[in-house]
């Protein structure tokens, strides 16, 4: 049997499979509480052997769009609470993912209209928000000339993902993963082309990597270190995220603290499948070196490349993103080779309802649909 539909053992949580569905935003939750499509929407896919969820805003602050579900209230914690008991009743693994754009929103999404927050008072140029037109209108708008947060906020901020954490457990989340990639919060302190702060969280590779760690470090203390994944994206160039002298230092020393901190795994998103740069050759190896544990990697596997990393070692399990929109039996259909169904990137995101959402039928189900019309 392929490695890929072997169990696998993450940190004493058992998984049916390798798969893993990538954590997407969908823009379906109207009210930013998980509804009766989301707990559908999760389920239908629950044959993954973990699902990481859409990102979860982690507070107001948080937010980059709108319709995200998010994780800062008991009434988003009671509508996830459906969801991941859909997900565990029909077999299914399920982690949070936590997320705080920092300066990629806007005043429409903030608390009292206030600017958004980063490392440093620097907008994200050419970059847009999903927020509030100046017609009160949902659309594209661009993002604010963020503030930069005072170092007693950084904590703050750190203590916004702790309660977070504990929500998502509470919720019946397996575990949580730090929304440490894309251009977000975190990566706006790490980017040292940005980050320009003369504190204790700017300088240094130490220092722009501290926020990071002491929010990792937290929510570990909080909930165990087996229970706390982080997705990062290495010379990802998303959102305004420019390179930088010592790029290559700073990853391979964070893939060295992310090594001594024993996590459930961490997650590298290479972003060449959305457009941005690829990572240099020689770099998964350098990382790998430094990080010995569980891996996982997102960007635009096949099966066959897929069972490549896996049967090589250089990942442990490997994540689907865009072939679970229109496959909600991506498994079944990789393990069996049939023929996967092409998404509508019409109605990737935003209030469509079930269109393009929960309405993508199982591959038996579309032969029964054929066989019907015939």
């Amino acid at each position: 049997m392929s490695l890929l539909f072997e169990p696998f053992d993450l940190a004493g949580l058992p998984l049916a499979n390798r798969v893993v569905m990538a954590p997407m935003t969908r823009a379906r939750a109207t009210t930013t509480i998980p509804d009766d499509l989301t707990v559908l929407y999760y389920s239908q896919r629950a044959s993954a052997g973990l699902i990481i969820s859409e990102g979860a805003p982690i507070s107001q602050e948080g937010c980059g769009y709108l319709f995200n579900p998010g994780l800062y209230t008991l009434e988003q914690a009671a509508g996830w609470r459906r969801v991941t008991d859909a997900v565990h009743a029909k077999g299914g693994r399920i982690f949070a993912q936590l997320w705080h754009v920092g300066r990629m929103s806007h005043t429409s999404l903030q608390p009292a209209g206030q600017p958004p927050v980063s490392s440093t008072a620097v907008a994200a140029e050419n970059c847009k928000a999903y927020g509030l037109t100046d017609s009160g209108d949902p659309g594209m708008v661009p993002a604010t000339l963020p503030r930069a947060l005072e170092t007693a906020d950084v904590g703050r901020v750190t203590q916004d993902f702790v309660k977070a954490a504990r929500l998502a457990i509470d919720a019946g989340f397996d575990g949580v993963e730090l929304h440490g990639a894309n251009g977000y919060l975190f990566e706006q302190f790490i980017n040292g082309d940005l980050n320009n702060r003369t504190d204790r969280y700017g300088g240094s590779i130490a220092n722009r990597l501290r926020f990071m760690l002491e929010t990792l470090d937290a929510i570990a203390a909080e909930l165990g270190s087996n229970r706390v994944a982080v997705r990062i994206s290495p010379f990802g160039r998303l959102y305004d995220m420019r390179p930088y002298d010592d790029e290559t230092a700073t990853w391979v020393t964070l893939a060295a603290e992310l090594d001594r901190r024993n996590l459930a795994y961490v997650h590298l998103s290479d972003q060449l499948t959305i457009g941005a740069e690829k990572m240099p050759e020689d770099f998964p190896a350098s990382f790998r070196r430094s990080y010995r544990g569980t891996l996982i990697a997102a960007g635009g596997f096949s099966r066959d490349t897929a069972e490549t990393a896996l049967d090589t070692g250089d990942l442990t399990l490997i994540a689907f993103g865009r072939p679970f929109i229109a496959n909600p039996d991506l498994v079944d259909r990789l393990r069996n080779g049939w023929p996967l169904a092409t998404p509508d990137r019409a109605t990737f995101y935003g209030n469509a309802g079930e269109a393009g959402y929960t309405d993508y039928p199982t591959f038996k189900e579309f032969q029964a649909r054929e066989k019907s019309v015939v």
